[in-house]
């Protein structure tokens, strides 16, 4: 499967979103890239927006197309509001968690722990970064690697931690307690665009 592998910056700047939560892509050059970014942009159609709203949340979550379209389809079978339930399913993703937890800095380096084996969920090894937790799981690290530089650097770094995941900091493990309230997730994304997009 393709994977993005350029500047993460550059796809933060072209939807105008910060793909990192951190503003840090838009804080120097807060439009497009290219030699033409700067300058004044058309406005967007209705389907412009949408598609626009529905990139912004791929690129963040660092999910393909097939990957995003088939996440949407099986928040469309759960009992909720579709967008909501949407967010739900991507936040519950393990190498969502994983950078939540503060195991990395990064979701692309949380997907790299878990590709290589670093994370355990519930006591078993874990290898597939879209495997869904539930709530009630545990997630840690291997015992071998809890003395990873890269994760001790990423734990220094967090300063806050999501209330829907409880950390034990002498176990270095956490628990996902319960799926997040809208209201706790990122509010510049309006989830019913994206529901718009995909009904059209």
């Amino acid at each position: 499967m393709s994977r993005y592998t350029k500047s993460s910056f550059r796809k933060s700047r072209r939807v105008g979103f910060s793909t990192l939560e951190t503003g840090k892509e838009l804080a120097r050059k807060p439009y497009a890239p290219g030699i033409h970014g700067n300058k004044n942009q058309k406005k967007l159609s209705d389907y412009g927006t949408q598609l626009q709203e529905k990139q912004k949340v791929r690129f963040m979550y660092g999910l393909s197309e097939k990957q995003f379209k088939k996440t949407f389809e099986r928040a469309g079978k759960l009992k909720g509001v579709h967008g909501e339930d949407l967010l739900k399913l991507l936040e519950s993703r393990l190498d969502n968690l994983v950078y939540r937890i503060g195991f990395a800095t990064t979701r692309r380096g949380a997907r790299q722990l878990v590709n290589h084996g670093h994370i355990l969920v519930n006591g078993h090894k874990v290898d597939i970064p879209s495997y869904t937790c539930k709530p009630g799981d545990v997630i840690t690290l291997k015992d071998d690697d809890k003395e990873l530089k890269v994760v001790k650097a990423a734990l220094e770094a967090l300063s806050r931690r999501v209330d829907f995941i409880k950390y034990d900091d002498a176990k270095m493990e956490a628990t996902y307690a319960r799926y997040p309230e809208r209201s706790e997730l990122n509010p510049e994304i309006n989830e019913a665009l994206i529901v718009e997009f995909y009904n059209r």
